[in-house]
């Protein structure tokens, strides 16, 4: 139903919406948060990195541009099937998929993806 390219570009907004922690939590984290931009080991700040990709996955949606940033969350992000996200849109049933498609291409240019 999708190319390889538009896969990716869906797989990279996915990661950079997990790493910003925008998801919903079931506990809350109890690790500490180290002072500075990195760990006492010299590995990279959490905090920051979550930072960052927050970011990223902004940058993102706001190149796929309003309308086409709703579907991409719904579907990528939240897990939701394209039924469930023409009608949460208000979509005529199958448009969901060509406006996904356009979606997913408009985000691979972003990643400048082959």
């Amino acid at each position: 139903m999708i190319s390889a390219r538009q896969h990716d570009a869906g797989d990279q907004l996915r990661r950079d919406w997990e790493r910003s922690e925008l998801g919903p939590r079931v506990t809350m984290r109890w690790d500490p948060t180290p002072a500075g931009g990195t760990t006492g080991r010299g590995a990279p700040d959490p905090v920051m990195g979550s930072a960052s990709a927050k970011a990223r996955f902004d940058a993102a949606l706001t190149a796929a541009g309003p309308g086409l940033s709703d579907v991409l969350w719904r579907v990528v992000c939240a897990g939701d099937g394209l039924t469930a996200a023409e009608r949460a849109l208000g979509w005529p049933a199958r448009a969901g998929k060509l406006v996904l498609g356009m979606a997913l291409d408009r985000l691979a240019d972003h990643y400048r993806l082959p």
